[in-house]
């Protein structure tokens, strides 16, 4: 893509880049705190069908360390030059190379392919960024943890496959964290936490 191509798609991101994006990352860090609690994330704009707190997730994360993997959904020419530019991070094809992935609901029943990290080394595993259309509206889970007191209620709109693939890819400290965001909002859920289903750990 040549640099008029890139400049046709650029659109700004942060009204004020450093504060935004601290602002951003610390809710992203209170999300994984508190699990299954919603955090605000208004400081970035929509983008090419990436709502805002999927967009602000991005600008908050992503760098030219950080090798991202994109839904097929997400694959355009706007959001791979603005991530290009206000980013710096490098896009790849095989979800094995990716440190984070970008991901609407039909890519979530199958996260195999998804580095989950090792017993050396599990900070090195891939961190899912999940655009939803609603943090509501699904089954009623029980997830527990830290960072959880005893036990909090999430009805994320999750289908069943999403809870068996993580459980799949979960062997702590090994395992996937995800955000899951949709308008300007975000929920997090780190690998370290447990998510029940009625009297059954789901994952």
């Amino acid at each position: 893509m040549t640099v008029e191509h890139v400049s046709h798609w650029l659109q700004p991101a942060f009204n004020d880049p450093v504060l935004d994006a601290q602002v951003s990352f610390r809710a992203a860090l209170k999300a994984l705190a508190e699990p299954g609690l919603v955090q605000g994330m208004d400081r970035a704009l929509a983008l090419d069908g990436l709502q805002p707190a999927t967009y602000a997730l991005c600008l908050a994360f992503l760098d030219a360390d950080t090798p991202l993997w994109l839904a097929p959904r997400f694959d355009t020419a706007a959001i791979r030059a603005n991530l290009a530019f206000h980013c710096g991070c490098p896009i790849v094809a095989e979800r094995e190379m990716a440190l984070f992935a970008l991901l609407d609901e039909p890519e979530l029943s199958d996260l195999s392919a998804f580095d989950n990290g090792s017993e050396r080394y599990p900070d090195q595993s891939c961190t899912l960024l999940i655009q939803l259309e609603a943090l509501d509206g699904g089954s009623l889970l029980r997830w527990r943890g830290p960072g959880i007191r005893d036990v909090r209620a999430v009805n994320l709109p999750l289908a069943a496959a999403f809870w068996q693939q993580r459980s799949a890819r979960s062997a702590f400290p090994r395992g996937l964290d995800a955000f899951f965001a949709a308008g300007q909002q975000v929920i997090g859920l780190p690998r370290s936490t447990r998510v029940l289903f009625n009297l059954e750990e789901a994952a």
